[in-house]
């Protein structure tokens, strides 16, 4: 073997030097670039051929095997009939040449001293003739014996997937893959939301530490708000929309106009009084429903008589409450019903149908139990109109008096009667409600005596009494520093929720 190395500049003088040396039919064996050179080991057609050739003596020199089956067969009977002869020669007569073969001679009974050699050579002999009369089928049972013998283990093959599993499969992973997204693409909202109220809160303590610093008016109307109970989203819209060029008296009349215009209310009698229907009023335990419609069922008296009046109660949890109203009733000599279900109130409002008014007692319900949603659904499907009129405690906290006014809210209020307008050291917070969610206030209590303590609502005195309930610690509640800081967490809710509800005029 001759290999030889050939370089030059480019790839095609040096593919030239090997077809000039070793021929055309040169084997190349590597090429490569070293030292801006192209070097190329090549070597002669001859030498390569030499390469493949086995050793004389070698496993690999010997005859290729047979693939023939009938021929693997031939030679495995001629080496088997090999073996056999010389058993063959022994047991048959030898024939030689020339001499005709001998007469058969009766055969000698054997002698007894050979008892045992007879069985032996019979099987042999039989055995014998099997093999030479059939070698083939000799060696067709001697493959099937070794095709039957037992083989090594064999390795057991994947189960197949059919298409219906495959998709399966990979609907599987899409949907997992759809929900890490997704519950990643949740994290990652959560987050900004976080960073833009951070932000929000930041730049509005800023602005709002300016503002208190060039409009010390504007302030002083915050300070008023606070402590008159209205909510910090509401005062700071309020504030933001305040005109400029105005001092404080004229900023907090301007407030109080604002305020009142807003603040809607019945503004007589007549639309429920006179008008008549079925009203029922709902709220939570210990609001005064019972005792607000005892003073309505007394002004309706004393308007229409009493037989243009019934009462209905659905209390029957309160120990005492039916007598409650039934002891009202009597003074007023009106009868009293007591229904338990939605049936029962259905059959009472169908036998009552000629009274001129209807006032319903329900059953106080916290507003976070469930039993809000089946109350409100009864008076729905009671089969009459029934209007439904909410009772607002305004010693409860603003957050309260918003749960309360959601959970009943159902398909919408008729109004509402403000409660313990009496026992209250700030009203803004129920005012602020009654602004926020639209309702319509129909009447205010202050006190349990029936009649006289139920009256018609005016927004302009209700805003005014509001201011003046808090009016000794407006300047001290809240210290200057903290005013930026509890305004800038109310940005976001004032111009998205409070906007949409207040009118300036």
């Amino acid at each position: 073997m001759n290999v030889k190395k050939f370089t030059a500049p480019t790839s095609r003088e040096a593919l030239r030097k090997v077809r000039e040396s070793l021929g055309p039919d040169a084997v190349i064996l590597s090429n490569r670039q070293a030292d801006g050179m192209i070097e190329i080991l090549a070597l002669a057609n001859d030498d390569a051929a030499s390469l493949t050739m086995p050793a004389p003596h070698s496993p690999m020199a010997g005859p290729a095997p047979s693939l023939d089956l009938d021929a693997a067969l031939a030679q495995r009977n001629e080496r088997l009939d090999a073996r056999l002869e010389p058993h063959f020669d022994d047991a048959a007569p030898r024939l030689v040449p020339g001499l005709a073969p001998r007469q058969a001679q009766p055969m000698q009974p054997m002698q007894a001293t050979q008892p045992a050699q007879r069985p032996i050579q019979q099987a042999s002999q039989q055995a014998t003739r099997r093999v030479v009369a059939s070698p083939s089928s000799y060696a067709t049972k001697t493959a099937a014996a070794a095709a039957a013998a037992p083989s090594a283990p064999v390795q057991p093959r994947a189960p197949q997937l059919d298409a219906d599993q495959v998709s399966a499969m990979v609907a599987s992973a899409v949907a997992s893959a759809k929900q890490n997204a997704a519950a990643e693409m949740q994290d990652m909202m959560s987050e900004i939301r976080a960073m833009r109220g951070m932000m929000q809160t930041q730049l509005a303590e800023i602005a709002w530490g300016s503002t208190q610093s060039r409009e010390p008016h504007k302030a002083a109307v915050l300070r008023e708000m606070l402590a008159a109970g209205f909510s910090a989203s509401l005062a700071r819209y309020l504030i933001d929309k305040l005109p400029a060029g105005r001092d404080t008296a004229e900023s907090m009349r301007w407030m109080k106009t604002v305020l009142t215009r807003n603040l809607s209310a019945m503004a007589n009698e007549d639309a429920l009084i006179d008008q008549g229907g079925v009203f029922a009023l709902v709220g939570p335990t210990g609001v005064g429903k019972t005792t607000s419609t005892a003073k309505l069922a007394a002004r309706c008296v004393m308007r229409h008589g009493p037989d243009k009046l019934a009462l209905i109660t659905t209390d029957a949890y309160r120990i005492g409450a039916h007598e409650q109203l039934r002891i009202y009733g009597k003074i007023l000599g009106v009868m009293v019903h007591s229904v338990k279900d939605e049936a029962d109130l259905r059959i009472a409002l169908k036998e009552l149908r000629n009274k001129h008014t209807v006032l319903i007692d329900t059953v106080g319900v916290s507003q976070r139990d469930q039993m809000v949603t089946e109350q409100v659904s009864m008076l729905q499907g009671a089969g009459s109109d029934v209007k439904r009129l909410l009772c607002l405690n305004a010693t409860a906290t603003q957050e309260t008096l918003s749960e309360v006014v959601r959970a009943y809210q159902g398909s919408g209020l008729a109004g509402c009667i403000m409660t313990k307008l009496d026992e209250a050291a700030a009203i803004g917070n129920v005012l602020d409600v009654v602004i926020r969610h639209k309702l319509n206030l129909f009447y205010v209590s202050n006190g349990q005596r029936v009649p006289e303590d139920l009256h018609l609502a005016d927004p302009a005195y209700l805003i005014d009494r509001a201011f003046k309930l808090k009016r000794d610690v407006a300047g001290t509640q809240y210290l200057d520093s903290e005013l930026p800081l509890l305004m800038s967490g109310q940005a976001g809710l004032a111009g998205h929720n409070t906007m949409r509800e207040v009118h300036l005029g």
